[in-house]
């Protein structure tokens, strides 16, 4: 999946699949994550966000299912 760069100090990148409603973010430790069924409404505010790390601990984390990719 193609990532976009953001600016955070917790995450390096954000990508998304409408298609399939995967979004994948790469953290600044090098791990990859998927989260599963993310409505399109939530990547766009991941990405906007004033704090996209912020935004990630309260409305991603330990909200949608996710796997560790490496």
């Amino acid at each position: 999946m193609r990532r976009t760069r953001v600016r955070s100090s917790a995450i390096t990148s954000v990508g998304y699949d409408p298609a399939t409603a995967v979004l994948e973010i790469e953290f600044t430790s090098g791990e990859v994550y998927q989260y599963f069924a993310v409505p399109p409404s939530r990547h766009r505010g991941l990405v906007e966000a004033e704090s996209v790390g912020r935004h990630f601990l309260a409305h991603i984390r330990d909200v949608y299912p996710d796997r560790r990719v490496r």
